[in-house]
């Protein structure tokens, strides 16, 4: 007979009774993942709470069905049992109900009859808990973020500003603005409103616009992000709930880079025309013959809905230069909640690599960072790009040896791979940015010999970033490789070091006039001479150099950009 698992203190398990389907979920926050709370279950149930009070024929709000109330606690049982096999304690257990259950007119009964079968309290949150807890779901979803923040759930929709840097979350002293403007619930305003006639949808437009204009001015946006927001073009909008998560993916679909490479909603970015270009998604979804991925036929149902919300937000918001998708919602939020302040300033792709890091990664991200040239480079044009971060130097040094065990020929694949079905893919809190470069930078480190399938994702991830990151990331692959053929084991000795690298910018002379140089300085210790000869790494140096040439530029995806490269020449042993 199995005896029952022991408890794990460090086991969280939430369920969110939102107004579309209900999420269960149980995390790890074991210190040292906690601030990427890695799920170890996840199951939703399509029940919406929501469509069951207008279930009548009539189409009046009633009660929540008795036959919906059995099939959730049906579930909520299941899930009991599930918190058992995993061992979460019970005081660990946390069932949060949102819009549809705070308004439901049996609210009381149906949380009573849970409480009765499961012996679990349901915690009712106010429009105003929802609105933070939902921001801070945005909060756990990225190092850092700094613009407005909106949740689209099935009954209400929130919005707020917010600034979440260094593990300190700030929102507007309102909280959040919340509206009855649901994706479940506008889609049954705009259905009653096309009955009436364009007049009452003009009307209702008119309405949501008038309201998100009043919320903005409510949420007195304080000026230094006004500041920011007029230097850099507009504002920041990070967006989570299923309502706007069916509308990433649609968005997904249409991708310029087709197919999308990174089968993952959080960390999705696309620009502001994108976004607001609606009547190419409603297109999308009228002529789709096949299912869009992850849009089911309830989200299609409610892309009408949900254009008419993205269309009035066109209107109302100030300039949006850029908009950010977040898987984290009301469960991501209430447990990043919990974090205390020293594990909130964690970087998530730090913290997601940390488990395959070598005793030597830190001296390993030296030697990685010691081969790029300085951000203060005279010349704008000759320097590493700003998302060549220390977060995403130390992730690399991090991985850079954790393929080393596979088969030669399948090293590049499975580096490419890894930050989307491999060993990051369970890593929710990472943009796709820092996915496409590690993905292609650990690639290249294992030489970047790619079957025509491999070869296509490659190219469709140097697609997602700019010409200038997928040069660099050629670059520091190659010499990543150095790297690690100097010290295949990944073990750095502080007292008896083999190599150490420097670059300098150089002007050489040519017949077509002066050209920039990239030199790369590798000086050998003496003392290591005999297991750090320069013919031993000959071909690995030369290829080095050959990322300066100009067939080896990365190329320009779209006619604002222009090809980019930059000559390297590599001094070894001096």
């Amino acid at each position: 007979m199995a005896t029952p698992r022991k408890e794990n203190k460090n086991l969280h398990a939430v369920v969110d009774m939102g107004s579309n389907g209900i999420r269960f979920s149980i995390t790890d926050l074991s210190q040292q993942t906690a601030r990427i709370m890695p799920s170890v279950f996840h199951e939703r149930a399509g029940i919406s709470l929501y469509d069951a009070q207008f279930s009548n024929p009539d189409g009046i709000r009633g009660p929540i069905p008795e036959d919906v109330v059995d099939a959730v606690v049906t579930r909520l049982r299941r899930f009991k049992a599930t918190c058992e096999d995993f061992g979460v304690p019970s005081e660990n257990i946390h069932v949060l109900a949102t819009e549809a259950t705070r308004t439901a007119p049996n609210s009381v009964e149906f949380r009573a009859r849970i409480k009765e079968s499961t012996g679990w309290d349901v915690s009712l949150l106010s429009k105003e808990d929802e609105g933070r807890i939902g921001a801070l779901g945005v909060a756990s979803s990225f190092a850092s973020v700094e613009g407005l923040v909106m949740d689209l759930g099935g009954g209400s929709t929130q919005i707020t500003w917010m600034i979440a840097k260094n593990g300190t979350v700030t929102t507007s002293p309102r909280g959040s603005v919340s509206f009855p403007y649901g994706a479940a619930a506008l889609t049954r305003r705009l259905a009653e409103a096309r009955k009436n006639g364009s007049k009452a949808e003009k009307e209702l437009k008119e309405e949501m616009r008038t309201n998100f204009q009043n919320a903005y001015k409510e949420l007195q946006v304080p000026e230094s992000l006004l500041r920011s927001a007029e230097a850099g073009g507009g504002f920041d909008l990070y967006l989570c709930g299923g309502g706007f998560r069916g509308w990433g993916y649609l968005l997904m679909s249409e991708s310029r880079v087709d197919p999308y490479p990174i089968p993952i909603i959080n960390g999705f970015r696309v620009s502001r025309s994108d976004f607001y270009d609606t009547l190419s998604v409603l297109d999308t979804i009228q002529k789709s013959e096949q299912k869009i991925f992850r849009v089911s036929k309830r989200r299609a149902s409610q892309v009408p809905a949900v254009a008419l919300l993205v269309n009035v937000l066109a209107e109302a918001l100030p300039v949006i230069k850029g908009i950010q998708f977040c898987q984290g919602g009301v469960c991501e939020g209430f447990l990043f909640d919990r974090l205390p302040q020293e594990i909130r300033t964690h970087d998530p792709l730090v913290v997601a690599t940390a488990p395959y890091a070598s005793a030597s990664a830190k001296a390993i991200a030296k030697l990685l960072t010691d081969a790029l040239p300085p951000t203060h480079s005279p010349i704008s044009s000759l320097r590493a790009p700003g998302s060549f971060t220390a977060g995403l130097i130390t992730a690399l040094a991090n991985i850079l040896f954790v393929h080393s065990s596979i088969p030669k020929e399948s090293r590049p694949a499975a580096a490419l791979y890894s930050t989307t079905t491999g060993i990051l893919a369970s890593a929710n809190n990472l943009a796709h940015v820092d996915r496409a470069m590690l993905a292609l930078i650990l690639c290249e480190r294992w030489n970047g010999d790619l079957s025509p399938a491999e070869q296509s994702l490659r190219e469709r991830f140097c697609q997602l970033i700019t010409p200038q990151e997928a040069w660099w990331c050629q670059y520091l692959g190659r010499v990543a490789t150095l790297i690690g053929d100097v010290y295949p084991a990944g073990v750095v000795s502080d007292t008896n070091w083999r190599i150490r690298i420097t670059n300098t910018w150089q002007h050489v002379d040519k017949k077509k006039g002066r050209e920039d140089l990239l030199s790369l300085a590798i000086a050998v210790n003496p003392s290591a001479g005999a297991v750090v000869s320069k013919d031993v790494f000959e071909d690995t140096i030369e290829r080095i150099e050959k990322a300066g040439k100009k067939k080896n530029w990365a190329h320009a995806t779209s006619k604002k950009e222009e090809d980019y490269g930059v000559r390297v020449a590599v001094e070894f042993g001096k």
